[in-house]
């Protein structure tokens, strides 16, 4: 039969690599220690050559460095947080920057791992966010930014109780935790989808060579590694997003004009 040997890798097999060194230490160095790696220093190295460019017409890496940082300041800062976001530009192209390209090895030959398909990443970004944000909220309305949470302004003073603990949990608990969740589960959903489907075809191409299936399942697998590039951009979107939203409701407030309506004039990208 042809699936008759069809071994699918236990999923400790697809997501955990071996120590290269410092073996079985908490600082052991494998490949998705690497991917992080490499997800800090090709995005820094990036923008740092668009940066030592000359000249008021923008050429080669230095245009690509002000599509990306025209694409987050336009799609993603102002209409989460308006002009007044600009301070916070350089924190949401870091994070797009850093979450993409970690998540784009997953189509690279010899890696073909995200590293957003591990937990650790994510969660320390989303930490960091929800450590942005309530400094943020507390920067611009002191105390109040708690207060407005836990007894929040415009609900029925009878639902106030059950409503500011519902605001407390959703904001200081499950927030981080969903916002690195919802990243890490969708990158390792797409990660075991890939290796399913490529253990797949690899029994179906090793069946014969005249197996009527064996083109048709070689043009899925690259539609699907298509996709998974599609996935991983949309990823750091919605990561970034998110971001925003967060930041953005905390400069704003409870009950304060939506970031959404406020004004959009060009902010600063550098």
């Amino acid at each position: 039969m042809i699936f008759g040997a069809l071994e699918f890798p236990p999923i400790d097999d697809i997501v955990k690599w071996p120590d290269w060194f410092l073996k079985d230490s908490a600082f052991g160095f494998n490949k998705v220690a690497l991917i992080y790696v490499l997800a800090l220093v090709i995005p820094a190295v990036f923008f740092a050559l668009a940066g030592r460019q000359k000249g008021y017409v923008p050429r080669g890496v230095r245009n690509a460095a002000e599509v990306v940082i025209g694409f987050v300041e336009k799609q993603i800062m102002l209409p989460t947080m308006g002009s007044e976001g600009a301070p916070f530009l350089p924190l949401l192209v870091t994070l797009f920057s850093f979450i993409f390209v970690a998540n784009i090895f997953e189509v690279i030959p010899a890696f073909q791992m995200p590293g957003n398909a591990r937990m650790a990443a994510p969660l320390v970004l989303a930490l960091t966010v929800w450590v942005v944000f309530i400094v943020v909220g507390v920067k611009h309305q002191g105390m109040k930014y708690f207060a407005h949470i836990a007894w929040p302004p415009g609900v029925p003073i009878a639902l106030k109780p059950l409503v500011g603990i519902i605001e407390v949990l959703s904001t200081f608990f499950i927030r981080p935790f969903s916002h690195a969740v919802r990243l890490f589960a969708n990158m390792l959903a797409g990660h075991i989808l890939l290796v399913t489907f490529s253990v797949l075809c690899i029994s179906l191409w090793t069946a014969g060579p005249l197996f009527v299936v064996n083109i048709p399942t070689f043009f899925m697998l690259v539609g699907l590694t298509g996709f998974e590039i599609g996935v991983a951009f949309l990823q750091a979107f919605v990561f970034a997003i998110l971001t925003g939203v967060y930041i953005g409701g905390s400069m704003q407030g409870h009950g304060d004009e939506d970031p959404m309506h406020h004004d959009h004039a060009p902010a600063a990208a550098h």
